[in-house]
């Protein structure tokens, strides 16, 4: 391992990575106003591209919705009610908290209660209306007795959830609600499962599975991450052969394999994590599949960085095209961290895979630079800031196809759309969605382009308990706007609603930044 990490440290194309590296360490905090305005005048070169990207989309979305009979019940109720509003906020906490309660009596009580706290804190939009959105979940997913549906259609009031006959009833419908919801969100509990469903379902022959669960809090807790990752890695070696972008492969999450995997620990996990990492990364090489490095929060984009090379670096596995990492569009310093990576992969001699994902951490990246009294944040604070990044790390990656290969990873009409038309004739790449989600999108896509690149499904293998964190997170940039709803003025309102929930629970110390920054977004590209 060592003769892996010291590799090339002297020589000039080492030297230029280094220079690399610290472009994007200084451009961590960079101000949103420049970072941005320079891909909006890059973009401005591709006008009259984006204009027809603008119009297909347009199209599609239309067909999306029309077809109704293609769209699951639980699509339709999304669309209603977005993960991402203050109905669906409150139906995740409340599933959420009810998974943690096994007592039934304690289980009663506490839908009471949170119900309850809901009408009395005054959230947000109509407050009867956000107690109704449980019950239409707990009426697809529990067929609730004809006297529950009668005490529920008049004056509604949380004490009768209680009542000796309800209460059974809308405990077991919460829990059947959750298996619903994994699943339309997960592949199989376990990786054998979720292979034996792809072979059965063509929709999911081409994944990327990613084995659910939170970042490890002891060593315990890591070696299980790993024992997994190694399972899921020898069932997937079974695929029938093929090239190494034509089969499905795994997604590892660094922080479930270090439990001390921090800026402030980066000798232990330089020490312990880079060699399980390459363990693992050797395995998957074997096994002819993809090994992609997710993204997490951006203050451990450094020590990623680190590990990705340190495997770039192996020479056992230079041959293998099969080594990538997931890059976030919605860090201002994503740019030069794709340039970073060409760099790197030209001078390993290998070709490398990036996933290019919008990103799923806003929150917390948020909260963090709040608490830290930073002066801004290394994320974009704007939606449409992060569609513009986007793009313009698009036109990188697809300028870069002969040492990255390209994987696009997004549910927006119009991101897909741009791809296609900013990707030359003949490109190599491939576009990937949620499990659950943009289906009906990428269907409607197809229809017009017979022709359109593979779509990969990122597939969560594990359990219902452990589904909230995964959907939450992953659902923030990919909420389904309502028809009502004009789109772009959904985007600023939940762009809004988010900023003004940070901002109500944020440190008000002086020298603090007390919420997020009134700025006005980047002009809309014309």
């Amino acid at each position: 391992m060592a003769e892996v990490l010291s590799a090339g440290r002297t020589t000039p194309e080492r030297q230029g990575l280094e220079a690399l590296r610290a472009r994007v360490r200084a451009a961590t905090l960079r101000p949103e106003a420049d970072a941005s305005g320079e891909i909006i005048a890059d973009l401005t070169e591709e006008r009259s591209a984006l204009e027809r990207a603008r119009a297909r989309a347009a199209r599609w979305v239309e067909t999306a919705r029309a077809d109704r009979r293609s769209r699951p019940l639980l699509d339709r109720m999304l669309e209603q009610f977005p993960l991402d509003s203050a109905q669906g906020k409150a139906l995740m906490s409340l599933a959420e908290a009810l998974l943690r309660t096994p007592d039934p009596k304690r289980a009663d009580q506490l839908i009471a209660e949170r119900l309850a706290a809901l009408r009395g804190a005054g959230v947000p939009g109509d407050t009867d209306l956000l107690l109704r959105t449980g019950f239409t979940l707990l009426g697809a997913a529990g067929r609730l007795l004809p006297e529950v549906s009668a005490e529920l259609s008049g004056e509604f009031s949380p004490s009768s959830l209680t009542k000796p006959m309800i209460a059974p009833i809308v405990r077991a419908a919460l829990r059947q609600s959750m298996q619903l919801l994994g699943h339309a969100f997960i592949v199989g509990e376990t990786i054998d499962a979720a292979l034996a469903r792809g072979r059965a379902e063509p929709g999911l022959a081409l994944c990327s599975f990613d084995v659910l669960g939170e970042g490890a809090r002891t060593e315990a807790d890591a070696q299980r991450y790993c024992d997994a990752y190694r399972h899921a890695i020898e069932a997937l070696g079974g695929q029938p052969v093929g090239l190494v972008h034509q089969r499905s492969g795994i997604s590892v999450k660094l922080s479930a394999l270090e439990p001390r995997y921090t800026q402030l620990q980066s000798a232990r996990v330089n020490e312990r994590l880079a060699p399980r990492m390459l363990e693992l990364a050797r395995h998957a090489a074997r096994a002819g599949i993809g090994f992609t490095i997710d993204a997490e929060e951006a203050d451990r984009l450094d020590l990623s960085l680190d590990i990705v090379e340190s495997l770039a670096r192996d020479p056992a596995t230079r041959a293998w095209e099969g080594l990538g990492l997931a890059v976030q569009a919605y860090g201002r310093r994503a740019p030069l961290v794709l340039d970073w990576v060409a760099a790197l992969a030209q001078g390993s001699g290998r070709r490398m895979t990036v996933r290019l994902v919008k990103g799923a951490y806003w929150d917390s990246v948020i909260k963090r630079a709040q608490e830290r009294g930073l002066a801004t944040f290394p994320v974009y604070t704007s939606k449409a800031a992060t569609d513009a990044s986007y793009l313009e790390c698009a036109r990188q990656l697809l300028a870069a196809r002969d040492v990255l290969y390209p994987q696009f990873a997004t549910h927006n009409a119009y991101t897909v759309a741009a791809v296609l038309e900013l990707a030359p004739p003949g490109a190599a790449y491939e576009f990937q969605r949620l499990q659950g989600m943009g289906e009906a999108l990428y269907d409607a896509a197809r229809a017009e382009v017979p022709d359109l690149p593979p779509v990969r499904v990122y597939a969560p293998v594990g359990t219902h308990e452990e589904l909230l964190p995964y959907l939450v997170r992953s659902k923030r940039w990919c909420a389904i706007p309502s028809r009502r709803s004009r789109p772009r003025r959904c985007a600023r309102r939940a762009f809004a609603s988010r900023a003004r929930s940070t901002a109500r629970s944020a440190p008000t110390r002086k020298g603090r930044i007390s919420g997020i920054p009134r700025r006005s977004p980047p002009s809309r590209l014309k």
